[in-house]
């Protein structure tokens, strides 16, 4: 039977989509983890066998490098040739021609040594602050310098290295010194190379005996000849040895002979890495850190022309332009100075001559000096020299730090307080306070000198009235003004009243004392001192110029003022007085006595420090060791003299000028004219002093002063307008002597004290004491405005007010002249006078010359 044919009807299911709807929208893939591991493995893999072919080749082109160049010794390709260089234009216009003065190149001071003699301190030295893990990696220790871009990428720069020993040794006898990453590979590549081939022992000797030490030295055993006059290493001290070790980091800055108290410092910080790191005990450290260096009396590579200049141009082009001494020797560089050469042969010449200085101490050592030549207008240096006999890489005096004696007070106490707007040249200033707190300073002959002058006070060099004014102006004015100048003071030490005298912590050098006192001859604008004008290359090219960098560091006016002051020292009664030629001359004399007994008359240091409208110099003189043989005798009017001739004869074919007076800057005012007929007479019918004056004029008031003759200074007791004063306040049977000082009352300046006349008083049952002198005859008790016991008013003026008076013992402020004060009550001495008898001044010692305390 035949099955019946369904037919379709009505759809029963939904028709299928199209291929093409099925694929419309995203679709998303299932995560793969297990092809995400096998990816990483697969990276990894490959990049093991990137960086280890990377390694093999590095390591290969190491030992490539290596080998072809194992007996390589670096050779001089082109001297560096040095010019003086005269800034200005010649009679045509045109630039001055520069002049070659020198020629430096890599000498031959290389000695070899055996690892066996280096000393295993000495080896420690080294490895403790070159590459403390030295005897533990590979050639390069990769733990420092991941270690060290740590520290850059906190810093965001340059502050730490990572470079070993064996990667310095590479870098210096393979490589040159350009700062590329492809060099570094090579550096890191020849280093891993060396550490395969030698023993450690065998790279330490050869880095030794290779790395530079500055001075012209290679190799330790050079240095330490140069620096120690030692050729035994066995014989070097743990701080010669720290010394050394502290030199490659930077050969012209941390040298010991230029550069002692920055060798010192980087010294400290070479044993401390030696403690540290167990090599010796805190007791060794702190005696080696505590040693002074002392250049030895041998060991210098030799004498040339001009040898302190170029040495100095050599640590100059280091430390400003970050050119090392070893770049120079080989590089073939010209650099143009500012040398002025008669200048320079002037200076030799003089120090060549035995008569400007002391005779040698009685074992031959001679007296050493120092001189700077500055240009005021630029700051170059026109000439200088390290000492006397100097010799090349020697030790130079111009950056030893001296106690500058009296030649300081300008700097700490004088142009600080004309800055200040309050003093002036004729200020009165306090001579005769012996004593401040426990600082008790005395003046070169004993004597005190009542109230003076700043003019006096300068030309004299006394030291009581600067100690006086730094003490109201407050130390912290002398030494923040101090600073500004560039003579840097001790900010703990240095917080005392000393500093008005030049009594310094660290004492300043030559070079300081030359650049601050030509801001007195600039006009208060201070250059910076250099000696490079510019530097090229053997083709011409430029490589580094000085940029010029002035600054202000006083009023133009103070400068001015300061420079009046100073021009008197040089001038008859002066202490500079053999510094004065055919020129406009001001500067001031310094020396620092000996505290030495039997010869305290004597001094350590002797200093001239002065200037002409054209240059500022600076001498010094001295020994470097002074001990009760070695000492100064002359007096610093021997620095005075030196300054003279040298400073005569290089100025000589240049016309004179004269200081000029800065614009704004108003004309100082003369004091008025002095008093010569005060006249004093007792009169018994009132028992009254009459003392009388001619007056000088209505815009002139007189301050009266009065000594008793148990009293040892006079006394100021009144001030007036007046020409006439009685005095009610005197004692029976007492003397007193009377002198009148007159005070221009729109500027308060003083002029010269009068006469002095002596009163006798008779014996009076009637008067004070009863016929029984005074221990004291100071006026007391005090007068009341207007009357009292001093009278400056008897009769009645023809205004009909009456004039006050000034209580006895009022003090006058300096700088006003009528300001009273508690303290310190100004007690000017007369002259004549009774006194001790000055101290007599040493023999064979000039008279412009002080034996203790400044001068």
């Amino acid at each position: 039977m035949d099955k019946p044919t369904r037919h379709p009807s009505t759809p029963q299911t939904k028709p299928r989509e199209s291929k093409q709807s099925q694929n419309k929208g995203p679709k998303k893939k299932k995560f793969n983890a297990r092809k995400l591991i096998m990816g990483s493995i697969i990276a990894a893999i490959v990049a093991v066998i990137c960086a280890t072919g990377i390694y093999i080749v590095v390591i290969m082109s190491g030992f490539k490098i290596l080998d072809a160049n194992i007996d390589k010794i670096v050779s001089t390709t082109e001297s560096t040739l040095i010019y003086a260089q005269e800034e200005g234009k010649d009679k045509d216009g045109k630039d001055k021609p520069a002049t070659e003065i020198s020629k430096i190149y890599r000498g031959e001071n290389r000695e070899s040594v055996n690892i066996k003699d280096v000393p295993e301190r000495l080896r420690q030295a080294f490895i403790a602050t070159e590459d403390r893990r030295f005897n533990e990696h590979s050639g390069v220790d990769l733990r420092a310098i991941g270690r060290a871009l740590v520290t850059d990428i906190i810093h965001m720069s340059a502050v730490e290295g990572g470079s070993t020993i064996t990667q310095q040794l590479a870098k210096n006898v393979f490589l040159s010194s350009e700062k590329t990453a492809f060099r570094k590979g090579t550096e890191m590549s020849i280093a891993f190379a060396l550490d395969e081939r030698f023993t450690k022992d065998e790279i330490l000797e050869k880095y030794l005996n290779r790395i530079f030490f500055g001075s012209n030295a290679y190799g330790i055993k050079a240095a330490a000849k140069v620096y120690f006059g030692k050729s035994n290493l066995n014989e070097l001290e743990v701080w010669e040895m720290a010394t050394l070790a502290a030199l490659p980091k930077a050969p012209s800055r941390y040298s010991p002979l230029t550069h002692p108290d920055l060798s010192k410092e980087r010294r400290a910080v070479v044993l401390r890495l030696m403690t540290d790191q167990g090599y010796i005990t805190e007791a060794e450290r702190a005696k080696a850190a505590a040693v002074d260096y002392m250049p030895p009396t041998t060991g210098s590579t030799g004498t040339k022309e001009y040898a302190s200049f170029v040495d100095y141009v050599v640590n100059e082009a280091e430390d400003m332009y970050g050119i090392e001494e070893d770049e120079l020797l080989t590089k073939g560089y010209r650099i143009y100075t500012t040398m002025n050469i008669k200048a320079q042969q002037t200076i030799e010449q003089t120090y060549a001559t035995p008569s400007f200085f002391q005779k040698d101490a009685a074992d031959g050592q001679k007296i050493q000096s120092s001189m700077v030549i500055l240009d005021n207008k630029t700051g170059g240096i026109m000439g200088l020299i390290g000492g006397r006999d100097y010799k090349t890489k020697g030790f130079s005096r111009v950056y030893s730090k001296r106690q500058p004696g009296s030649s300081f007070k300008p700097i700490a106490v004088y142009a600080p307080a004309l800055d200040s707007g309050k003093y002036t040249p004729y200020s009165l200033l306090d001579d005769t306070q012996t004593s401040f707190g426990s600082y008790t300073p005395q003046n070169y002959d004993r004597q005190t000198h009542g109230q003076v002058t700043m003019f006096e006070a300068v030309k004299k060099s006394y030291n009581l009235a600067p100690v006086w004014l730094l003490s109201k102006m407050g130390v912290g004015t002398g030494t923040a003004f101090a600073n500004k100048l560039g003579t840097t003071l001790n900010p703990q030490k240095d917080q005392n009243l000393a500093i008005a005298l030049g009594g310094l912590t660290d004492g300043v050098s030559p070079l300081q004392m030359a650049s601050a006192y030509s801001a007195f001859a600039n006009q208060g604008s201070q250059n910076k001192t250099h000696a490079i004008l510019r530097i090229t290359d053997a083709q011409g090219k430029e490589i580094a110029a000085y940029k010029p960098e002035k600054k202000q560091v006083m009023q133009p006016s103070t400068a001015y003022y300061m420079t009046l002051l100073l021009q008197g020292v040089v001038e008859t009664g002066g202490t500079g007085v053999k510094a004065k030629f055919n020129r406009p001359v001001a500067g001031k004399t310094g020396s620092t006595g000996l505290d030495i007994k039997g010869i305290e008359q004597y001094d350590r240091d002797v200093w001239f420090v002065g200037y002409t409208p054209e240059w500022t110099a600076a001498v010094w003189e001295g020994f470097d060791k002074v001990d009760s043989k070695h000492y100064v005798t002359v007096g610093s009017g021997s620095t005075a003299a030196i300054f003279k001739e040298v400073m005569s004869l290089s100025l000589k074919d240049k016309p004179v000028t004269n200081f000029v007076k800065p614009a704004n800057v108003n004309d100082l005012k003369e004091p008025p004219s002095g008093i010569a007929d005060v006249t004093a007479v007792y009169v018994p019918e009132t028992k009254q002093v009459k003392i009388t004056w001619t007056t000088l004029g209505d815009k002139v008031s007189y301050q009266l002063f009065r000594k008793g003759a148990s009293e040892a200074e006079a006394r100021m007791v009144v001030q007036t307008p007046k020409s006439q004063i009685e005095d009610t306040t005197v004692n029976s049977g007492e003397t007193y002597q009377y002198y009148v000082v007159p005070l221009e009352t729109d500027s308060n300046t003083p002029g010269a004290k009068s006469n002095v006349v002596t009163v006798v008083i008779p014996k009076d049952d009637s008067l004070p004491n009863g016929g029984i002198p005074s221990p004291s005859s100071s006026v007391s008790p005090s007068p009341s405005p207007g009357n009292g016991g001093i009278n400056p008013n008897p009769s009645p003026s023809p205004s009909g007010k009456p004039v006050p008076s000034i209580s006895p013992g009022a003090s006058i402020k300096p700088g006003t002249g009528t300001e009273t004060g508690p303290s310190p009550t100004p007690n000017p001495s007369i002259s004549p006078k009774p006194s001790p008898t000055p101290t007599p001044l040493p023999v064979n010692k000039p008279n412009d010359e002080k034996p203790k305390n400044g001068d």
